[in-house]
């Protein structure tokens, strides 16, 4: 398995024997959204306050949106956001508004709210890093959706652009991964190592297909051990690994390592799933 046990969501969750999603790097989008902006950089000595339950000086709803942001209080940030009257407000203050209402709505998992704000910003910022992020993330929330094929083109586009990165060839390999692609996946995280050849997310997720899909299995059992030595913590890692000592005949390894994982995250369904399937636990 890769993919953080925090992350929720049935389009994560869809394993079948064979096909289950190569998805650590949706975590890493979740986590990769920014929690603040250097912009606002002044307000976060206000955060203890604000944690400790102490009266803060309004000075807008925007800033206390930004401070609650910060603070990953998401719903309340929302509608701090929400609450901000833009009557008035210039087109850069309307961009910046829709792009933190769309992280806010992607941060509480509202997709069809995220994507009208991310496209609004798309459409209209000049910010070319900021619409690269704002492509990333619509991408993001199409594969957690199971519409692969538009992230795939939107991933695309991006890469046409000349705006590669490791986030954006890990997505592509799992878009690819999602419509049976499997070559083009290797293909995919192959071209992420090129870039961070000690990148976990690409070398789990590669690891995974190999030894899942039987293209290169040994090949793929060393992948996951790097990744889990990478992050020896990571249930998701684990759960890889066991699985590639599954899937290269070696039992008792794999029930170990699966194990480890479920003791980490004792009720993530794929985890109980691949021990259920290899030593015939029911947990």
């Amino acid at each position: 398995m890769v993919g953080n046990q925090s992350v929720k969501g049935s389009a994560l969750r869809s394993h079948v024997a064979g096909e289950k999603p190569v998805l650590n790097e949706l975590w890493d989008f979740r986590e990769a959204m920014p929690d603040d902006n250097r912009q606002w950089q002044a307000v976060i000595p206000e955060t203890e306050k604000i944690a400790a339950g102490e009266a803060v000086q309004d000075d807008g709803k925007f800033k206390k949106g930004m401070r609650l942001f910060i603070l990953r209080r998401w719903e309340d940030a929302l509608q701090e956001f929400l609450d901000v009257d833009i009557e008035g407000a210039g087109s850069g203050e309307r961009l910046e508004l829709a792009y933190y209402l769309g992280l806010c709505c992607t941060k509480l998992e509202r997709y069809d709210d995220a994507l009208g704000n991310f496209e609004q910003v798309i459409t209209a910022d000049e910010d070319p890093v900021r619409v690269y992020q704002c492509r990333m993330i619509l991408a993001y929330i199409y594969i957690i959706t199971g519409r692969a094929k538009l992230a795939e083109t939107e991933l695309k586009n991006l890469q046409d652009s000349g705006m590669e990165s490791v986030m954006l060839y890990n997505t592509l390999a799992y878009a690819a991964y999602a419509q049976k692609h499997y070559l083009g996946a290797v293909e995919f995280y192959e071209k992420a190592l090129d870039l961070d050849q000690d990148n976990a997310t690409a070398l789990n997720s590669l690891g995974y297909v190999l030894a899942d899909t039987g293209l290169d299995k040994l090949k793929g059992l060393r992948l996951c051990r790097k990744a889990v030595d990478k992050n020896p913590q990571n249930p998701a890692y684990l759960d890889s690994l066991g699985w590639a000592y599954y899937r290269n005949g070696k039992l008792k390894e794999a029930g170990n390592w699966l194990r480890q994982a479920a003791n980490i995250a004792p009720q993530n369904a794929d985890i109980k799933k691949h021990i259920s399937i290899i030593t015939g636990e029911a947990l």
